[in-house]
Order: structure tokens, then C-alpha cells, then sequence
């Protein structure tokens, strides 16, 4: 029988642990974290956790590195507290972009990442739209990737257009264009994309597909400096589209983003709350859309020892939460 269950969170997004805990009818943890002058964090639990089912919600943004030595600090006591069981939670998982030794002597950051929440006591680990997919095979723990694609699909169809095509900005979102195109029943196009050397700058050596007349959803795992989906969509301008929208589950968005909303072609910009907004930072084309029902859903069947099938192969069940 699986003991009582508790949620605690971090420091990096609050308020989606939040949102999780009151549309699952669960008090959030209390725990206490300190950062000394010197820079040590310090945290420590306010209630008990022995014998039970915790889970730790924790997104990896900045302050990234205080952020990972946070959750291992959390980790650890947890354990040390007779917790039965440890998941992390991390909606954005840290180092991505660090999945592989593809040139002389460097790190191989995600798999260090994964190494050390395993080595702490974490039992089990969940997360959304880990890109590179490969990461989970780092974890010798069980590791659930969800989507955020039944988020975004059950916001869309509240909105239908005409002549839509769905559009990946490079190779690697192609697959999530091919499972939108599924679920929207649109054709997909695919940019073909260079990086300057050294640089946060793309450039584009084509679009493979037409795109003339069209509606277009472009969809990434991420946007970081925007240089991408704002390149992308000048390109699609010249190409003859009509409106442009954006899918990102990860949208670290900032300033200057938004400053480029204004400028751009982009119509609206569509993210979830995997990351946080900025406080005072928002604009007309930024919707955010919360993926609280997605992770509550996962922990309560993570909880009741229920499978996640369902929160791969429809969209239905979202629906009990949209209202």
C-alpha cells in the first residue's frame, strides 16, 4: 500500500507547484530554503516525510547551477528523512543542449546532470519534452517524458483555421511537427537551418514545402533568444504566409523577446509554464498556457500505480480541465 503522498517545490517556479497541488486537492510541502552571503544554499523540511510518496517540482532555469545543487540538497534529505519514495519533477530539465562529446574535450553536461539527481536518491524522474529524447537512456532510474502537445492541441482547436500547414524550424522539431500534423490534420513543411559559427545566429537555406497562402504553425521544444522562430518567420513572410503562430513548450522569455514581438512577423507566441514568466513582462502575442493538469495527472498515476499511456495517446482527458 503506497504511503501518504506530499508535493513539495523549489525555488525556480512556485507557482506551477502551486496550480498542481490545488487541482489535485494537496497542501503544498512546507520546507524552508536560505541562501547564505557566501553563496551556500540551505534547505530544510518543515513536516515529515517518512514512509512517504514524494514528489519534488523543480524547473531548470536560472540560477541554474544553485537551482541542480538545491534539488540535490532536497533529494538528500528527503532520503535522509525515510521518504519511501523520491520523484523529480523537473518540467524543464537542465542541460539539454549538453547531450553528447561532439568536439574535442568537453563535458557531456546532461548526462553529469543525470549522474548526480540518480546519486543523490532520486527514484524516478519526470519531465516534459526532453530534447534530445536520448537523455532518459543516462538514468539507470525510470525517466517519464511527457508531451506538451495535448496542451497546445486543446487550446488550438478552440481556435480552427483554414489553410494551416504546421512548420519545423529545423530537423530536430520534426517529429513534434509530424505528431501536430496528426492531431490538426494539416500538412507539414520544414526549414532548413544553419547556425553561424560561434554565434546565436540562424540563417535559413530554404523551406521545404508550400507555404504561399497558408497559415502557419511553427512548433519547437524551446525558445531561448528567439533567434530561431523570429528568422524562421521573416523567411515564411517573404514565402507568401498569411497568419504565424508559435508553439514552444519552453519559452524563456524576456525583454528583448517580447521587444521582437513588436518588430516581428509572429502573431502569437504560444509557450507553456514549464518556465516561469518574468514578473511584469508580457505582451498581446504572448499566450501562456499551464501544464499543471498534464503533471498532476502523471503524479496522481504515478501515485495509484495507474499507467501514462493516456497521457501519450489522447486529449481527451484534458478536456476535464480546460474549463
Amino acid at each position: 500500500m503506497a504511503g501518504e503522498l506530499k508535493i513539495f517545490s523549489g525555488s525556480s517556479n512556485p507557482k506551477l507547484a502551486e496550480k498542481i497541488c490545488n487541482l489535485m486537492s494537496q497542501p503544498l510541502g512546507r520546507a524552508q530554503i536560505y541562501k547564505f552571503k557566501e553563496g551556500n544554499v540551505y534547505v530544510k523540511l518543515l513536516e515529515t516525510v517518512r514512509r512517504k510518496e514524494v514528489f519534488f517540482i523543480q524547473s531548470g532555469i536560472q540560477p541554474v547551477n544553485d537551482l541542480i545543487m538545491e534539488t540535490l540538497f532536497f533529494i538528500d534529505t528527503f532520503r535522509r528523512s525515510s521518504a519511501a519514495s523520491i520523484t523529480v519533477v523537473l518540467p524543464f530539465f537542465p542541460y539539454t543542449k549538453g547531450d553528447k562529446k561532439d568536439e574535442p574535450r568537453v563535458s557531456i553536461r546532461a548526462k553529469v546532470v543525470s549522474e548526480i539527481i540518480e546519486a543523490a536518491g532520486a527514484d524516478r524522474v519526470l519531465t516534459i519534452d526532453l530534447q534530445p529524447p536520448q537523455i532518459q537512456g543516462f538514468f539507470h532510474i525510470p525517466l517519464d517524458n511527457l508531451y506538451a502537445m495535448p496542451v497546445f492541441i486543446d487550446y488550438l482547436t478552440q481556435f480552427p483555421m483554414k489553410d494551416l500547414i504546421i512548420v519545423a524550424p529545423d530537423f530536430g522539431a520534426a517529429k513534434m511537427a509530424n505528431s501536430f500534423s496528426r492531431q490538426l490534420k494539416a500538412p507539414v513543411a520544414l526549414g532548413s537551418k544553419y547556425r553561424m559559427t560561434d554565434s546565436d545566429k540562424v540563417d535559413y537555406h530554404d523551406i521545404i514545402g508550400e507555404v504561399d497562402g497558408k497559415n502557419v504553425l511553427i512548433v519547437d521544444d524551446m525558445i531561448i533568444t528567439g533567434e530561431t522562430v523570429f528568422t524562421i518567420s521573416s523567411l515564411l513572410k517573404e514565402r507568401g504566409a498569411k497568419k504565424i503562430f508559435v508553439c514552444a513548450t519552453h519559452g524563456l522569455i524576456s525583454e528583448t523577446i517580447v521587444g521582437q514581438l513588436d518588430r516581428g512577423a509572429i502573431d502569437k507566441l504560444i509557450i507553456t509554464d514549464t518556465v516561469p514568466v518574468p514578473d511584469g513582462v508580457q505582451h498581446k502575442k504572448l499566450v501562456q498556457l499551464s501544464v499543471a493538469p498534464l503533471i498532476s495527472e502523471a503524479i496522481s498515476s504515478i501515485y495509484n500505480g495507474n499507467p501514462l499511456s493516456k497521457l501519450f495517446d489522447r486529449v481527451e482527458w484534458l478536456s476535464n480541465f480546460s474549463k
